[in-house]
């Protein structure tokens, strides 16, 4: 199944792929960390096989859009329990407020996706009781296009360019491990 490095390559942007495009993929929500340490789980929202480029939404209020900023080190770690597959992704992050890319994901997005972006405070910002932030006119609704005008203004898109792939295959008669330079670079096998 995995015999040849080329197999295996072909094989992590199939599942970046799948893993952005379908919901119900194990690696669909996989989890993001930044220089400073900070984990987080984001959804994965695109994969582009030419650049090895991933696209996440963020809101432009988080504490990890200034420590990305344009050029920040990030790792991506996705598992898929099932198919006993770990990759871990490292790469350059940048964050996009404005321009083509950030405006045709917002325009791409459900207008309960873009209700995120309607919070009054900050994420990560104090609050008196649990709250999800959302104004109470859209709290649990589908807002309008009208009512998402003000969310635009802290959505952001938060694209990672992959450097490298480290690739696990978890078998019972043995482990299996490579790693990869990407998007064109050269693959190696290693010890698990």
């Amino acid at each position: 199944m995995f015999e040849t490095l080329e197999d295996i390559r072909a094989d992590i942007a199939a599942r970046l792929g799948e893993a952005a495009s379908n919901r119900r993929s194990a690696m669909h929500v996989p989890v993001v960390g930044t220089t400073d340490g900070d984990l987080r789980m984001m959804v994965l929202r695109a994969f582009d096989p030419g650049d090895w480029t991933l696209r996440f939404h963020t809101d432009v209020r988080s504490p990890k859009v200034a420590t990305i900023g344009q050029g920040g080190r990030v790792s991506v770690l996705l598992h898929d329990p099932e198919a006993k597959m770990q990759l871990r992704c490292r790469g350059q992050g940048r964050i996009e407020t404005q321009g083509g890319v950030a405006d045709a994901a917002w325009a791409e997005a459900t207008n309960y996706a873009k209700r995120c972006y309607l919070s009054e405070a900050a994420p990560g910002a104090h609050s008196e009781a649990a709250t999800s932030g959302l104004p109470a006119e859209v709290e649990g609704i589908n807002p309008s296009a009208e009512q998402l005008l003000p969310a635009r203004a802290n959505f952001a898109v938060l694209l990672v360019d992959i450097t490298s792939v480290d690739w696990l295959y978890l078998a019972h008669d043995g482990h299996r491990r490579a790693q990869f330079s990407v998007p064109g670079g050269a693959g190696r096998w290693v010890v698990p």
